[in-house]
Formats: structure tokens, C-alpha cells, sequence
């Protein structure tokens, strides 16, 4: 083992994965709002509901990296 790599347990591991796959996704909807906001009429209910699924996504985020690195109040 590499004593240079922090140790990170299976919880940890799949937080990471979770949390990674997690911001692809949001990634990806700020794509597709970009996208259906240049289209000649864009579809504003479309946008508005993938801004709604971003922001929740962003929430879970939040909540993911929170619990890989919780706040420690000294």
C-alpha cells in the first residue's frame, strides 16, 4: 500500500463514486439548458424543469461532499 494515498473506506469509495457521477449529471443538464436556450423558440417549460432537477441535484451534492468531509467545528 502507498502511504502517500489517503485511506479511504468502502462508505467513502462509494460516496466518492456517487458524488462524482452526481456532478457529470449536473454537468450535463447545465448543457442542455445552454442548448435549449439557443434554440430559435426555446421550451421554457423544458428549461425550467431542468433547472429545477439541477438545483436538486446541487442539493444532493451538497449533502454528498458533507458527509465525505463533515464540518468539524474545533
Amino acid at each position: 500500500m502507498n502511504d502517500d494515498e489517503p485511506f479511504l473506506s468502502e462508505e467513502d469509495q462509494a460516496l466518492a463514486a456517487r458524488l462524482k457521477l452526481l456532478l457529470l449529471e449536473h454537468t450535463d443538464l447545465s448543457a442542455s439548458i445552454e442548448a435549449l436556450g439557443h434554440m430559435p423558440v426555446p421550451d421554457q417549460l423544458m428549461i425550467a424543469r431542468l433547472k429545477r432537477k439541477k438545483l436538486t441535484l446541487k442539493d444532493e451534492i451538497a449533502r454528498v461532499e458533507n458527509r465525505i468531509l463533515p464540518d468539524i467545528i474545533a
